[in-house]
């Protein structure tokens, strides 16, 4: 029987390619990218090399995207930014 799920609100399937190359950050370099140690550094560094291609595909700069913990998070990030853009026109 073929499952459908309908609840991609509340999470996606990840894409196996996907998952493919995070599993390294998963497993192998999963340092605290806001630290000065080498594991830190490389998962900075696996931040700031997507945060780049993300940039690229998407015709942004690099330092236009943001990564969040969650929808709640980036909802309130949007909203907050929106009213800070829109600050003079009340």
């Amino acid at each position: 029987m073929r499952k459908v799920y309908l609840d991609h609100s509340a999470t996606t399937p990840v894409r196996p390619e996907v998952a493919e190359i995070m599993m390294k950050y998963l497993t192998d370099i999963w340092g605290n990218p806001s630290s000065v140690y080498s594991r830190g550094r490389e998962a900075k560094k696996g931040i700031d090399e997507a945060r780049e291609k993300i940039a690229y595909f998407l015709g942004a700069k690099p330092q236009e995207i943001f990564f969040t913990s969650g929808g709640t998070e980036a909802d309130n990030f949007a909203v907050i930014g929106a009213a800070f853009a829109n600050q003079k026109k009340r």
